[in-house]
């Protein structure tokens, strides 16, 4: 993640963030030294509240079809800088069915009317067989 501040980090930068996590996940976490560093350094690393925001919801979309462990959510798996920047380039992906593949079978050649003719007499007598077999083996 690249270097990308656009406002100074301070204490009422890394509040928003937090209270922006809470209200999202509906979690009510002091706000202690420990994670005021983890918070400080998410925002230094370049990520805002909206990148947040979308990884957020993107890992509540994952819950809710059992795709992702609810633990994700949890802040200190959460702001993992590098598991969060793969979450939030996974969240922009756009997932489109790929066209489906065309199979162009080798033309057949055209049966002659002979040919064709054979290939009817050929399973008349297949069916015939058939239903000999059927009356004979039916009591």
């Amino acid at each position: 993640m690249t270097q990308r501040q656009s406002q100074p980090i301070d204490t009422v930068a890394i509040q928003q963030a937090h209270q922006i996590y809470g209200q999202l996940t509906g979690q009510k976490l002091v706000l202690r030294f420990d994670r005021e560093r983890l918070w400080y350094d998410f925002l230094r690393a370049g990520f805002t509240v909206e990148h947040l925001a979308q990884v957020i919801r993107y890992l509540q979309k994952q819950i809710r079809h059992s795709r992702r462990n609810v633990g994700a959510l949890k802040l200190s798996n959460l702001l993992q800088l590098d598991r969060f920047e793969e979450d939030l380039n996974i969240s922009r992906v756009r997932l489109v069915p790929a066209p489906p593949a065309v199979i162009h079978a080798p033309p057949t050649p055209a049966a002659s009317a002979a040919e064709q003719a054979r290939g009817r007499q050929h399973a008349l007598e297949q069916l015939r067989q058939l239903r000999d077999k059927l009356r004979h083996d039916c009591p």
